[in-house]
């Protein structure tokens, strides 16, 4: 890990960036997080219950979710975490079923779950292909489907889709993640399109290469910090918490006329 990384700010410090401008239209706004357990998720879950809103997260880990919970619990605030694999269809609509039984209809959707594993285009088959596309497109499709019919009934909502900078910048290695990502951009139009007329805005949000726990033990090396230097306008390292706080502005009545669109947070790297 280089030196920039080591300096990255605690997780405690990035917490308290997240969310420190206040929203009080997300005030109990009910909140469903996809893979908010770990990463940026987790910084995205920490934001929301610091606004003051209901927040459901649903992922697989059950041991980092409720690491997250027991981290939370001194706030006074809400969350709600449902253990479900959410490459599993049927086991996401019951995630969001639970969340509104246990909150009721939700309001703001963050589409977060993703997997950017590594693979050679040459040797992707069939199934493995179709995993991808399931984890990395599939959920947030079936998840927006889900959260729909509750947004409708009070009379509209936000859902956030979180897209990727890695296809923008020709990253090599994982067509298949690349390929779905673009795809999140279709899907956050189509959507606004279709909904707006109902008040439920759609927007797609872009990270760039963001400092998360998996980032720096699998993939941040030097190699990787110079690139960061050469590429980035900005100094310093992206955090999760500078994602979470595009999300609470995106989710907000303070961004009220905004849909249809794109916003990165990559330091200007695109």
């Amino acid at each position: 890990m280089g030196e920039h990384s080591q300096q990255l700010m605690s997780g405690a410090e990035a917490a308290e960036l997240a969310g420190s401008a206040q929203y009080p239209s997300l005030r109990s706004k009910r909140v469903f997080v996809t893979g908010g357990g770990s990463g940026i998720g987790a910084d995205i879950v920490s934001a929301f219950v610091k606004q003051g809103a209901h927040v459901a997260f649903a992922d697989r880990d059950a041991a980092a979710s409720r690491s997250l919970l027991a981290a939370l619990e001194g706030t006074g605030k809400q969350a709600f975490f449902v253990e479900a694999d959410l490459a599993d269809i049927k086991a996401l609509r019951g995630a969001v079923q639970a969340a509104a039984d246990h909150f009721g209809d939700i309001d703001i959707l963050i589409n977060n779950t993703a997997n950017d594993a590594r693979h050679a285009f040459l040797d992707v088959e069939s199934d493995g292909f179709d995993a991808l596309m399931t984890i990395n497109l599939k959920t947030a499709f079936f998840a927006a489907q889900a959260v729909m019919p509750g947004m409708l009934r009070r009379g509209g909502g936000s859902i956030v889709n979180l897209g990727s900078t890695g296809w923008k910048n020709k990253v090599a290695g994982y067509p298949v993640y690349a390929a779905c990502k673009s795809a999140v951009n279709g899907l956050t139009r189509s959507l606004a399109r279709e909904y707006g007329k109902h008040n439920v805005r759609v927007n797609t949000l872009t990270p760039g290469w963001v400092m998360t726990p998996k980032q720096l033990a699998q993939w941040v090396d030097a190699e990787g910090e110079a690139e960061m230097d050469r590429n980035q306008c900005l100094p310093g390292r992206i955090l999760g918490s500078d994602i979470a706080s595009m999300a609470l502005f995106l989710a907000s009545t303070e961004s009220r006329m905004i849909t249809a669109q794109e916003f990165v947070v990559d330091a200007g790297w695109t």
